[in-house]
């Protein structure tokens, strides 16, 4: 165990070992190595007998919803199973708090990689998988938001009522929940603005779909061998929605100009990738849903993210989190929050920058 990369201690190993005995899955737990988490969650390759999986499970010290978000996220697999959309496949999970304390889960292991911590040798070799890789993750997108998630697990968590009313007094809620660090909502200019235009011209709900709600290129796996999406990850935050939010983030953590919050850096950095323009055209070529309010789904999905992410000053204020994150991401925060209000005002979000 590193103090960067949390896995498994061996009593940990030993306790999986039983489970996997006990669920009918193998006998022998090895090869176990950390992927990535830590703060937010912990994702771990490990061997059953011959087979290649990876447990993913809250973290070390885990908040008091982690164990719901591991629900939530086996909620989710489970739906998309035999689906098109790209996702690791699920194999079984384990709400038995007696086996490591949290609920945690086994999956496929994806053979993909992370642009936003490495890029495979093809893609740097060939421009237009750069370019072409983001069509592909576009179309996905719209085809997760097809999904039929009528009465399936997903469903048993979707909350009644309309979700577009709930987002702007739910985020303003996380903002306002900041002030026990010693936070001032006031320091994020623009807020109070922008919740009052999103209010007023909130438009109808659209029949629900399915949303991954973090969707940028930070929670995707690109295939090496081919521009095509490996899998979508990091499910915490999927829900049964509105997928146009979907399509709106997308736009805002698109890592070209503006750059809201550096995502896939790595592939990002060769350039060449798609612009929001061909992402917007290969999403509804692909069936994704359309509106003539894009402006103010992306303009939520700048008040949204802004609010999450300001969460990171909160808690370096309070002693929780180092300087340097926490002035990045209230940059960052701030940024968004203006380009929702330049949305609010009738502007191009974009303008300044690549499409």
């Amino acid at each position: 165990m590193t103090a960067e990369l949390p896995s498994l201690d061996e009593d940990a190993r030993q306790a999986v070992q039983r489970w996997v005995h006990e669920r009918g899955l193998g006998e022998t737990v090895s090869d176990v190595a950390p992927l990535t988490g830590g703060t937010q969650n912990i994702v771990v390759h490990l061997r059953v007998d011959d087979r290649p999986m990876v447990l993913r499970r809250p973290p070390l010290h885990p908040r008091p919803t982690s164990d719901k978000t591991m629900l939530r996220e086996i909620a989710v697999l489970r739906t998309l199973a035999g689906s098109a959309v790209p996702h690791p496949g699920f194999i079984a999970g384990c709400d038995d708090l007696d086996v490591l304390g949290v609920v945690f889960y086994l999956m496929e292991e994806v053979d993909g990689f992370n642009p936003g911590q490495e890029v495979a040798r093809a893609y740097v070799d060939h421009p237009a998988m750069r370019h072409d890789v983001c069509l592909s993750y576009a179309a996905s997108l719209a085809e997760l938001g097809n999904v039929a998630w009528e009465g399936s697990p997903l469903a048993e968590l979707r909350r009644p009522g309309s979700f577009l009313a709930r987002q702007v007094p739910q985020f303003l809620g996380l903002l306002e929940s900041y002030r026990h660090e010693g936070y001032d909502p006031a320091s994020l200019p623009g807020v109070d603005d922008l919740a009052t235009w999103l209010r007023d011209e909130q438009p109808e709900d659209a029949q629900p779909g399915i949303m991954h709600g973090d969707a940028h290129l930070n929670n995707v796996l690109l295939r090496r061998d081919r521009a095509e999406l490996a899998a979508f990850i990091d499910w915490e935050m999927c829900t049964v929605g509105d997928p146009l939010l979907d399509l709106g983030w997308m736009l805002v953590c698109w890592p070209t100009g503006p750059d809201t919050i550096n995502a896939g850096a790595e592939l990002a950095a060769l350039g060449g990738l798609a612009t929001r323009a061909e992402l917007l055209e290969a999403y509804r070529t692909a069936g994704g849903r359309r509106s003539d309010r894009l402006d103010w789904y992306v303009a939520l999905a700048c008040f949204k993210l802004g609010i999450v992410i300001e969460g990171t000053w909160s808690r370096y204020l309070a002693g929780r989190a180092s300087r340097e994150a926490g002035e990045r991401l209230h940059e960052s925060a701030a940024h968004l929050i203006d380009l929702g209000v330049r949305v609010a005002r009738g502007r191009d979000p974009f303008a300044d920058g690549q499409r």
